[in-house]
């Protein structure tokens, strides 16, 4: 695979992730997505997919350091458990209303003052890891920027 469409495959996986920070806001202020978009696992993500694939060859570059992996991955793990807590704090289980709401589907729930400002704090952490894990996969980037070619074909057929 070429530099460039690594690149840019990677680039995409990482819009796709950060819009779940979006999707956190509209579930948050009522607007489209009012039933909430379900949380998925962090390797079905579109990020997850590349990361767990072809991502882990990555690790065998020279200029790639192993704690830059593993921060991507911790940070990405975090932006999941955040959009899944609050997602959760809408939608939990424990507030449903009997058999008809599971044939339904849930319902989002009202909020008491305390839960408001716990989702309010789940969000801000959610925004500052999801500056990190940019930070990161930007940093990621960069060290595929100034790869020779030749380097990532030969950890890409490993």
């Amino acid at each position: 695979m070429k530099k460039e469409e690594m690149i840019e495959k990677l680039q995409k996986a990482k819009f796709a992730d950060l819009q779940w920070i979006d999707k956190a806001k509209n579930l948050i202020a009522g607007t489209k997505n009012d039933q909430g978009v379900l949380p998925v696992e962090i390797r079905e993500s579109e990020f997850g997919k590349w990361f767990y694939n072809e991502g882990q060859k990555l690790k065998k570059l020279s200029n790639n350091p192993l704690e830059c992996m593993k921060n991507i991955e911790i940070l990405h793990q975090q932006l999941h458990d955040r959009y899944y807590e609050i997602y959760h704090i809408y939608f939990s289980e424990e507030k449903k209303a009997g058999f008809f709401s599971k044939l339904m589907g849930a319902k989002r729930q009202n909020l008491t003052k305390e839960e408001e400002e716990h989702v309010a704090a789940l969000l801000h952490n959610m925004e500052t890891h999801s500056k990190e894990f940019i930070d990161e996969v930007e940093r990621l980037e960069r060290r595929l920027e100034a790869v020779a070619q030749e380097k990532i074909d030969s950890v890409m057929k490993k």
